[in-house]
């Protein structure tokens, strides 16, 4: 999520408490010459910066989505392409016999595990050897489930899918007995908005919480027998983009290339930010998961607040969160339909992100169970959906 909103507080704790010993910094992978990035902030309002005037966007809270490499992916370029096709979302829900007895065997132990983990790292900056390593532990959680679960003998499978900046995106595949496809997203990289180079991200809520939460739904999905052997309508993707933070670099490649190859995507939904409810409690606010409403596919955003009302023991709130907040714009300007879900009204998200105080201790596993369970029976039941 690359929304922030800095404190006073935080920026002097983030400035003066964080150790620079060298043996702690992360390494560059490479020189950092004086480039400069195309940016799109907003509709067809471009901007040439340097990776330092990203830095500077993002602390002062702006969007952005780099088009650099793939200019194809600009609104303006995705709004003149070829018209969309428009897919239709089944009116009713119909596997609750078979999601319901899923949903009891995800684990907030496990999630909890995973995360404190994955939040260790010094950084996942997309450009550290960190966020390489990172990247690698990550991949190898995800093929330890598959193979735990006898899928790799069905041709479930993760591959890297690789970028010049050295942290790859992951893709795990789930086939069905078509190639259209149902998107699972969220995104594996972090950053210290201050100097990503240098200072602490642990990136716990942004997005480990996502990251975690997604893969405790793919670890539910593929013990589902039919889910496993292939049997499903439509092949299931789970993707962890690297390189979020950057300008949604990781999923503009990813979506980029399914474009080109004219891939059949019914559906892309994205988790990024499941874990932090603090804010809301504390407004006296229900606790419950923020459904974004703008640049969305609305068909899709209907029928994730079905999912919501079925499966999901706490109710949603409609709210915004701006042009290219998360890697759910990359495939809606690249032509698919794509829907985002948040941990809360986006007012009451959480202010440490991007900073050293994004930390595990301040998240809710029962809120990402929630945000799971909406995962699981989102992907179940449009897995097995007839599209046309």
């Amino acid at each position: 999520m690359r929304v922030v909103l800095f404190t006073l507080t935080q920026l002097l704790f983030t400035r003066f408490t964080i150790a620079l010993d060298q043996s702690q910094q992360q390494q560059p992978l490479t020189g950092q010459p004086t480039t400069q990035y195309l940016v799109e902030l907003s509709p067809g309002e471009t901007q040439w910066v340097t990776e330092d005037e990203k830095w500077a966007l993002r602390r002062a809270g702006r969007n952005f989505i780099d088009i650099t490499n793939t200019p194809e992916l600009s609104y303006s370029a995705s709004i003149n392409s070829s018209p969309r096709t428009a897919v239709s979302y089944p009116e009713k829900l119909t596997h609750q016999a078979r999601v319901s007895p899923l949903l009891k065997d995800l684990s907030k132990d496990r999630m909890h595990e995973n995360l404190q983990r994955f939040s260790s790292f010094y950084t996942r900056y997309y450009k550290s050897s960190y966020g390489v390593e990172s990247a690698a532990w990550l991949r190898d959680q995800i093929n330890q489930t598959i193979v735990a679960a006898g899928a790799d003998k069905h041709g479930v499978r993760v591959e890297e899918f690789p970028h010049s900046w050295g942290q790859p995106s992951l893709i795990a595949t789930i086939p069905g007995t078509s190639h259209k496809t149902i998107v699972i997203g969220a995104h594996q990289d972090s950053i210290n908005a201050l100097a990503p180079m240098f200072f602490r991200a642990p990136g716990a809520d942004d997005d480990g919480s996502g990251t975690v939460t997604i893969l405790e739904a793919f670890h539910t999905l593929i013990t589902d027998k039919d889910v496993m052997k292939g049997k499903a309508a439509n092949t299931v993707e789970f993707h962890w983009y690297s390189a979020e933070e950057g300008g949604l670099l990781g999923s503009a490649a990813v979506w980029s290339s399914y474009r080109s190859l004219k891939r059949d995507v019914k559906a892309m939904f994205q988790q990024d930010m499941t874990g932090y409810i603090k804010k809301t409690l504390a407004a006296g606010a229900q606790e419950s998961v923020g459904v974004i409403t703008d640049f969305v596919d609305a068909g899709l955003t209907n029928f994730i607040k079905k999912i919501i009302l079925e499966y999901c023991d706490i109710p949603y709130v409609l709210t915004k969160c701006g042009y290219a907040c998360s890697d759910h714009a990359s495939a809606s300007n690249a032509g698919y339909p794509s829907a985002f879900v948040i941990e809360s009204d986006f007012k009451y998200i959480d202010s440490n992100i991007h900073t050293s105080e994004d930390r595990i201790e301040y998240l809710s596993f029962d809120h990402m169970l929630q945000h799971a369970k909406m995962t699981v029976a989102f992907t179940y039941e449009l897995a097995f959906a007839k599209f046309d």
